[in-house]
């Protein structure tokens, strides 16, 4: 019997699964094992600090961001005292899933097919190995198995509900530094050519680098946009190592559990920061929030402390996901919009507090001038009052 099973290795799930044995339960961490998530794969100083991964986990030190508009505006915003940090998925998250493996929990390979409560409550699945249905008895289940979760689908009413963006990219060998590729540089591209409604990116991986695009919309073609993307970065002839897609979710779950014995996290709560589409960190809080919301659980027997994961992710990052809910609304819609922002990122106070906002995953107070001035600057362009092309 174990006390959770977690489904799903990602960031998320193994999170969740190394807290829950740190603090002394029996966990039994269920994972398909062989998908890649589509990621850029940028990590922020505070995901660093607080879940303890260091340099070795690095495949790049980004430096500098640069934001592309759609006439081909470039503005490079430095990362002062410090750096983004770069990891790839394909390695990242075996070595969470052997991390929380090393701490205790029991893992398994296999596919998740569904909760069984006809005697006790047991997560039935189909190992990987012997194509055999097998079962976990447990008293608590974590769903952390991605935007499509069928824990989700199963379980919690108004899943259905979170929108999605389609993100696609192609894992390239790496050029060296050129006049339009920089291997501590994560370039940004704003332009409806490449996406309508979200945006594309060059994101550089050690030897490799990550080039990709999101869009909510259906009917655009994702391979040619970013066979696009390539070619206007000068990249088409770079050797492509892997392809990878999925959707990405933009807005957290109202309900993140089904009050009697399954939490989401990660994806499956919608836990993607709308705007940037960063998904790591916050998948990462989300499970560690679940695992939290469990051992409550368990110590007081009250299933409504599952609703813990929740409000505590929701009082820690609410406000943050509301700004970019509104920038993205606000920016995303047209390219004269996207013109207008790019310029907007020209000003030093928004480059300053973006960054130290991105930096520490929270909105920095310690300066009402500076947000005084954003706020009439951001006014300013989307009224049209200042023209795109000023700088």
């Amino acid at each position: 019997m174990f006390d959770v099973v977690v489904v799903g290795g990602g960031p998320s799930g193994a999170t969740a699964a190394e807290d829950l044995v740190r603090s002394g339960h029996k966990v039994a961490l269920l994972d398909r094992e062989g998908r890649i998530k589509p990621c850029g794969g940028a990590i922020p100083p505070r995901l660093m600090q607080d879940f303890n991964i260091d340099d070795a986990q690095l495949v790049a030190k980004v430096n500098t961001a640069r934001m592309i508009s759609p006439t081909g505006r470039m503005v490079d915003i430095p990362i002062e005292n410090g750096f983004v940090g770069m990891v790839d998925r394909k390695d990242f998250d075996p070595f969470l899933r052997q991390r929380a493996v090393d701490a205790g929990a029991e893992y398994h390979v296999g596919t998740f097919l569904r909760i069984d409560r006809t005697n006790g409550t047991k997560v039935i699945y189909r190992e990987k190995s012997s194509g055999e249905e097998r079962e976990l008895p447990c008293k608590l289940i974590i769903g952390a198995d991605g935007a499509r979760s069928r824990v989700g689908k199963a379980e919690v009413a108004g899943w259905d509900k979170i929108p999605y963006v389609l993100a696609y990219h192609e894992i390239i060998k790496a050029p060296p530094k050129n006049d339009v590729y920089d291997p501590v540089r994560c370039d940004v591209i704003y332009d409806g050519a490449i996406s309508p409604d979200f945006y594309g990116w060059v994101f550089p991986h050690g030897d490799s680098a990550s080039v990709g695009m999101g869009t909510g919309l259906t009917d655009i073609d994702l391979k040619k946009a970013t066979a696009d993307l390539r070619a206007a970065a000068g990249l088409t002839d770079c050797e492509t190592l892997r392809r990878e897609g999925a959707p990405i979710p933009l807005h957290p779950l109202d309900k993140w559990d089904n009050g009697r014995d399954v939490v989401l996290a990660g994806d499956a709560a919608g836990v993607v920061a709308p705007s940037s589409g960063e998904g790591i960190y916050y998948a990462m809080v989300a499970g560690r929030v679940a695992a939290t919301a469990c051992a409550a659980t368990l110590a007081s027997a009250r299933v409504k402390d599952l609703q813990l994961a929740r409000k505590l992710f929701m009082k820690e990052h609410k406000t943050v996901f509301r700004v970019l809910q509104s920038m993205q609304n606000a920016y995303y819609r047209s390219d004269n919009r996207r013109e207008r922002f790019v310029s907007l990122c020209h000003d030093v106070d928004v480059q300053r507090l973006t960054f130290e906002a991105y930096m520490n995953k929270k909105l920095v107070a310690a300066r009402p001038l500076a947000h005084l001035k954003i706020g009439f600057k951001n006014l300013a362009h989307l009224s049209g009052l200042v023209s795109a092309e000023r700088i």
